[in-house]
Order: C-alpha cells, then structure tokens, then sequence
C-alpha cells in the first residue's frame, strides 16, 4: 500500500497495537514521544530523500497503519508493501534493497531467528525492528545480530520512525562500504602473496649472469595474472625461465604459481635439462582448472665459462640479444605451448651471448600492444623496432624495461590490456 496523507494529528504515536492521540500540549502520553512543537522544525531540516521502498512485516493491523500514517507526515518519499507474515515477506526479500521495518512476533516466526531470516532473504536491505516497551533488550540484541536500527512501540513518533529509516539505510550503506573494503583488502593480501609466488628471488648469486627482473598487471584488472619467471644457478648451469598462462583470473594466477614453483623444483632437484618440460607439462595437465588452458614458455640455460646460450621455446615470443645498442631477434625452432600436445621432447636452439651482452625475456602483453593503433599490432618486428628507440635515446639497460612499457602504451594508444613480465639477462654485471 502506498503512504497518503489523512485527517490523523501527526502527533499521533504508534501504540501497542492501537492509535494513541498525543495531547495538544505537546505532551507525550505514557511517557511516548511527541513532535510538539519541534515539528515545524523538524519538517524543515529533514530533506526530501530518494524514493525509499518500506516492506512493513507487522501483523498486527493497527500499528501497521499507523507506521503509513506516521511516514505519510515525513519528508520522505515512501512507498510501503504491507505483509504480516514472514511467509508473505518470503516473496518480497529477494534483491530487495530498501528498508525493512520488522516485527520480532509473526504468527509463523519469532526473535532472532525471524531477524536472520530476513538478513539472509535480503542481504542488501536496511532492517528496523519493531520492540514492545517490556522486551527493549531484544531490540538491543537484534541490532548486535545485524539489524541496522530497533524502535520500541508506544515510544515513535513520524519524525523519529523517518529519522531511523534515514539512518538504517545509511548506516547499512556504510557497512556495505565496510564489507568492500575489507574484501579488497583481503583480495589486496591475496595479490602479494600471489606476486611472491609469480615474482621469485631469483638465485643467481653464483652466476655469471645479473639480472633486472619487472612487472606489471594489465591496467584494467591492475591484479597479478597468469605471466611468471624465475631464474636459477645449479652446478654451474644458469636456468631462466619466462612463461604465460592462457587466460586471466585466479585460476590462471594459479597455475602461473605453481608451474614456476614446479619449474623451480625441477631444477633444484637435479632432474635432467631436457627432461624439465616433459615434466613440468605433466604438471600442468594435473594442475589445470579447464582442459583447454595452455602455457606459452620461454627456457634458457647457459654453462659457466660458456657463452653459448641453450633455448628452449615454446609457443612463447622469441627473446632478443641486446650488445652494443643493437638489437636482435633469436632464431627458434616454432614449438606449440605447453599443455597443447604432449611433451615428449623439446627442440634446443643455441644462440651466442658474449661477455657484456644481454638477451631480453619477455611475455605477449607488450608485442600485443597495438601498433600506433588498431588493428595493427607490435608483433616482435614492432618490439624491435621500439628497443632500438629506447636505446637509441640514452636510456641505460637498468630501465629499459619501464621504458619498453611507457612505449608500448604511448603505441596503443592507453594502458595494456595484458599482462607484461620482463627478465633482462645480462652476461656479466648489469649497467
């Protein structure tokens, strides 16, 4: 029923049950309390609000219409729905997102049982409920169990019950900010400790390679994905990877983790060079949320005292050697990603690194960039081209990388959609 106004005093109070006519004085009857003479006032500074829905659960008629009378004589713009059992609110609290003015005494339901019963059917509502003057501690354990607000019946007047709806739904709109809040946090402490995972301490610390590792999420999502890389000295072989999971989200992010903890593992443990990615895909069919998830993957390794670099690649971008302020493309051996076909064995491809060059890992969100716009994009020709530049300005090999991606971004024309990991390898110390 829509609220109206009537012929009733708006001094009038919601009673036990039955209307109870507050005297001209102002006085409140049975110590209730009265608009008086703040009524005028209160008329002026209370400021029309949004339309509020009111599902009104009351079974008891009198108090019911008198709560329509008394939101009728208030600023705000109410539309109610009248039911009186929780039943019939049943059908009313899916996705609703106004306020609830309960009765904790249905003919079907009673108390604290009732009030989570109408918390868990409209989750996005603000609730008042509705007290007897003998059982003001149920209001007070109600609000303690996720009620925004209580009122005591014979002790409302219209300007309290439209200020309490007034606040029961702001409060409510604060604690749903609370709860985001909280939830981005926690989404906040996830992220780190997936960067810790997808973005290692690299162990290079007998080596004759450094390194200058960089990350950065796809701007829109601004969260770690599925790019991961890691780098290794075992027995006088450095280990590099680099490697992208198919898709973005958690599942992705996932996998990301566990593949290059996988890898890590592999390596650590001894395990043949060439039979790392046999194992490693095993790992990704067993760890895989979807069949079709793939992993593109970029593997090198070099002996110490040698400068001729072992490439493993697979679905993955070519890396670039950099030597001089030259830049060039690595020839490989087209391979299919990781998780595709089954692995068997893996084509190796050598390219010479000498002392003082470096080779440039990369993922596909920098050469998926567009290139100055759509529908051309970067592609590894395009990548090129945009190292050369960078170098060619006097940037050092230090910061090349955030250089590389201010780049790409100037080329699309905005922030990458994808994900960009780099691993710059130097053979040598880096400058």
């Amino acid at each position: 029923m829509d609220t109206r106004r009537t012929g009733h005093d708006p001094r009038t109070v919601i009673g036990e049950g039955a209307a109870q006519a507050a005297p001209a004085n102002g006085a409140a009857p049975h110590g209730g309390a009265s608009l008086g003479d703040d009524a005028v006032l209160n008329d002026r500074v209370e400021a029309t609000v949004e339309s509020l829905d009111v599902l009104l659960v009351e079974d008891d008629a009198g108090d019911a219409f008198l709560a329509e009378e008394l939101l009728a004589d208030t600023a705000l713009n109410t539309r109610i729905t009248w039911v009186s059992t929780l039943a019939d609110a049943r059908e009313h609290l899916e996705g609703f997102r106004g306020c609830v003015l309960l009765d904790l005494n249905l003919p079907d339901a009673h108390g604290l049982e009732l009030l989570r019963e109408i918390l868990e059917g409209a989750p996005a509502a603000a609730v008042v409920v509705f007290t007897g003057l003998d059982d003001e501690h149920e209001g007070v354990a109600a609000v303690a169990a996720g009620a925004q607000d209580y009122l005591v019946k014979g002790q409302v007047d219209g300007s309290l019950l439209g200020r309490s709806l007034r606040y029961s739904l702001e409060r409510r709109r604060a604690d749903e900010g609370a709860r985001q809040l909280r939830e981005a946090r926690i989404r906040a402490r996830e992220n780190m400790r997936l960067e810790r995972g997808l973005l290692p301490q690299v162990l290079l610390q007998r080596s004759p390679l450094s390194h200058r590792a960089y990350y950065r999420p796809g701007r829109k999502r601004a969260l770690v994905g599925g790019d991961f890389y890691d780098a290794v000295e075992k027995d006088g072989t450095t280990h590099v990877v680099i490697g992208d999971v198919s898709g973005h989200g958690p599942d992705e992010a996932a996998l990301g983790v566990s593949l290059r903890i996988a890898w890590r593992a592999l390596i650590m443990g001894g395990v043949d060079e060439a039979r790392v990615l046999p194992n490693l895909e095993a790992i990704l069919v067993s760890e895989r949320a979807q069949e079709e998830m793939y992993a593109t993957l970029c593997m090198a390794s070099l002996d110490t005292g040698d400068d001729r670099v072992r490439l493993r690649v697979l679905g993955h971008p070519p890396p670039m050697i950099v030597q001089d302020g030259a830049v060039e493309e690595t020839r490989v051996t087209p391979q299919p990603p990781l998780g595709v076909f089954p692995v068997e064995e893996t084509a190796t491809d050598e390219v010479v690194l000498p002392v003082g060059a470096s080779v440039l890992f990369y993922t596909d969100g920098l050469v998926d960039a567009y290139d100055g716009g759509p529908p051309e994009r970067l592609e590894v020709a395009g990548l090129r081209r945009m190292v050369t530049g960078v170098l060619g300005q006097g940037v050092s090999l230090a910061r090349l990388p955030e250089h590389l991606v201010d780049e790409a971004e100037r080329s699309n024309g905005g922030p990458l959609q994808d994900d960009v990991a780099m691993l710059l390898i130097t053979h040598g110390e880096l400058e």
